[in-house]
């Protein structure tokens, strides 16, 4: 069903895109001024290197779905991919090109509507306590580990000792992956990337991390305001399965989460829930605006 577009002037547009800009800036620069210098942060570099989208890419504003943008500036949009010029009452103008994006990205449009719409219906795990990134950490005298420059709180042993008392069940494929090869016969699924659509779930936090990933993805149909909406959470969360990892972050001024002790598991779950409820408004929100795609029959 097709709707009469929003024709938003210059004056109005251009101040939206500023904004965004600064929002985006204030997460983009410190880590491109860290990889200027060689730095590494176990937090903060988190979104720009695990995901695909780069800093640059997160500064562009876009309006999303049926938004004209009139003004000199919107002509240099003409020329963006999945951007069309249109006439409006106010003079020529562009716009997000959402039949072009339906064809273009079809595949992705569908898996991702595929996987937003099964997690949403299913129940969540609140009892994985970020075992995850213990799993990864499993038997490091042998393995080593992934984040080298990162001390272990409780140490080789300890870590050991926490992953070994635990019953790990993580459902997220992106997280299994990673765990030692001693660790993966104790996760009690065996997650594969052809199972993800049949294994995630609205608890965990990395489904829910990867929020960010279906929403640049689905850019430009994808506000920029709702594609930071998606980040700040999936940075939240990543603060949070930091703190309630194996490693020490005390040199980067974060406390930890103790999971290995009664307190830090209700510590982790009531924020957890909180990350799930955030999580579930900005699932919906993407999937609104991928059911106004128009996909090939």
């Amino acid at each position: 069903m097709s709707h009469t577009p929003t024709v938003f002037p210059a004056s109005i547009w251009t101040a939206q895109a500023a904004e965004h800009e600064q929002r985006a800036r204030q997460f983009g620069e410190p880590f491109v001024a860290r990889r200027m210098t060689a730095k590494k942060h176990p937090i903060e570099d988190f979104l720009f290197t695990y995901y695909t989208q780069k800093p640059g890419q997160l500064y562009r504003w876009h309006p999303g779905v049926n938004v004209v943008l009139t003004g000199d500036q919107a002509a240099e949009r003409a020329d963006w991919k999945f951007y069309r010029t249109v006439d409006t009452e106010q003079g020529p103008g562009v716009m997000f090109d959402a039949q072009a994006f339906a064809q273009a990205r079809e595949g992705n449009i569908r898996y991702a509507q595929l996987i937003l719409s099964q997690t949403i219906t299913r129940p969540a795990n609140f009892a994985c306590f970020g075992l995850h990134e213990w799993a990864m950490a499993y038997k490091s005298e042998v393995n080593g580990i992934r984040h080298e420059y990162l001390p272990l709180r409780l140490g080789a042993q300890g870590t050991d000792e926490v992953v070994e008392s635990h019953k790990i069940r993580c459902t997220h494929f992106d997280a299994f992956r990673f765990y030692t090869p001693q660790a993966v016969p104790l996760n009690e699924l065996q997650p594969t990337r052809d199972a993800q659509r049949d294994l995630e779930q609205p608890g965990c936090l990395h489904a829910n991390m990867d929020l960010y990933k279906w929403a640049y993805k689905l850019t430009p149909a994808v506000s920029s305001e709702l594609v930071m909406d998606c980040f700040e959470l999936a940075w939240d969360i990543r603060t949070m399965d930091m703190q309630a990892s194996p490693y020490d972050l005390g040199d980067w001024g974060h406390e930890p989460i103790r999971i290995e002790t009664a307190e830090g598991k209700a510590e982790y779950v009531r924020l957890q829930k909180q990350f799930a409820q955030r999580a579930d408004n900005l699932r919906e929100r993407l999937l609104a605006v991928a059911a106004t795609l128009d996909l090939p029959q």
